[in-house]
């Protein structure tokens, strides 16, 4: 986890943090039980963090900035668009969720957000506006550099964007519950895939 702080008990209180948040909710854990499993007194967290409430803002800024770093910038949109497919583009991201559903701390902190969504608003706020919004104004302005690039049929890149990634969604909210269960994911991955050559192929986007 060498994306947490260097500092040693910090790190511990974050890696213990992300782990029972994730497992049982920000709400159902104590400060005792959290200092229990970094093997600290009470007191010494209070070191590190003001409260527990500062924890999950920590691990909230995390994950934002992990999302940041995912998506590659505007500026760069136009040179993809030229040198890549739209299918290699669209395959590429599949593949990068998936590499962030294997990466541990990240797949523990979307389950913290998914968690906190209905009790905490900056919860809320990350998975509509950086997750979802952000996710289609990125594929609409995507989607409209492989058309000035005359890859893709001239359309309405924003509407085009929606119908792609909403199902996309729902199919990667239904992978995350597979994985956590430790189940099969061939179905949901063929169910991805074939969604992708849907929208390429019936949809006539090229």
């Amino acid at each position: 986890m060498d994306r947490l702080p260097a500092e040693g008990t910090k790190k511990k209180i974050l890696e213990a943090s992300i782990d029972l948040f994730s497992r049982k909710g920000y709400s159902a854990v104590s400060v005792r039980e959290l200092t229990k499993a970094v093997g600290i007194k009470e007191s010494s967290l209070y070191n590190h963090f003001r409260s527990k409430e500062e924890i999950l803002e920590s691990i909230y800024q995390m994950f934002k900035a992990e999302r940041d770093l995912a998506l590659p910038s505007k500026g760069k949109l136009s040179f993809i668009a030229k040198n890549t497919s739209i299918e290699t583009f669209l395959l590429q991201g599949m593949e990068s969720f998936k590499r962030s559903v294997e990466d541990e701390l990240h797949e523990k902190m979307w389950r913290i957000l998914n968690i906190e969504q209905f009790r905490d608003q900056r919860a809320r706020d990350i998975i509509l506006n950086q997750v979802y919004k952000g996710t289609i104004d990125f594929l609409e302005h995507a989607f409209q550099a492989f058309m000035d690039e005359n890859k893709m049929k001239q359309s309405n890149a924003r509407l085009l964007a929606i119908q792609y990634q909403y199902p996309i969604f729902t199919m990667m909210t239904e992978y995350l519950l597979l994985k956590y269960d430790d189940k099969d994911t061939a179905d949901v991955e063929n169910k991805m895939q074939g969604h992708l050559q849907f929208f390429l192929h019936n949809l006539h986007i090229y």
